[in-house]
């Protein structure tokens, strides 16, 4: 479970297991991410197995204010039962998905 720069304008987060570290977590890459608004961030899901209304509330506010910027917030390995669970609340549409690490650095390298 990290933080780790792939470039200077690129953020990789690699969630841990469960809540609330999940929650934790979230919240500290927004605080990171509000006093340095310059990077797109990636997200990695492989660990996860559930989030709960917490974490998607802090997905949403981290999404909104990088969008704010002009910067991205792209989900990878998400599992499809978590990926089921933006479908049901409708936020599907807000988040941009990708199977992996490699596919989520070159969206964002592409759009760059």
């Amino acid at each position: 479970m990290g933080t780790q720069n792939l470039s200077e304008d690129v953020i990789l987060v690699e969630l841990p297991f469960k809540e609330p570290q999940i929650a934790d977590k979230l919240k500290a890459i927004n605080e990171i991410v509000s006093s340095k608004p310059d990077f797109d961030v990636i997200i990695d899901f492989s660990k996860v197995e559930i989030l709960t209304s917490s974490s998607i509330g802090n997905l949403i506010i981290l999404r909104n204010f990088l969008h704010e910027r002009g910067r991205r917030l792209i989900l990878c390995n998400m599992a499809s039962v978590t990926k089921c669970i933006f479908a049901v609340a409708g936020l599907k549409d807000i988040f941009d998905f990708v199977d992996d690490k490699s596919a989520a650095l070159a969206t964002v390298q592409h759009v760059s």
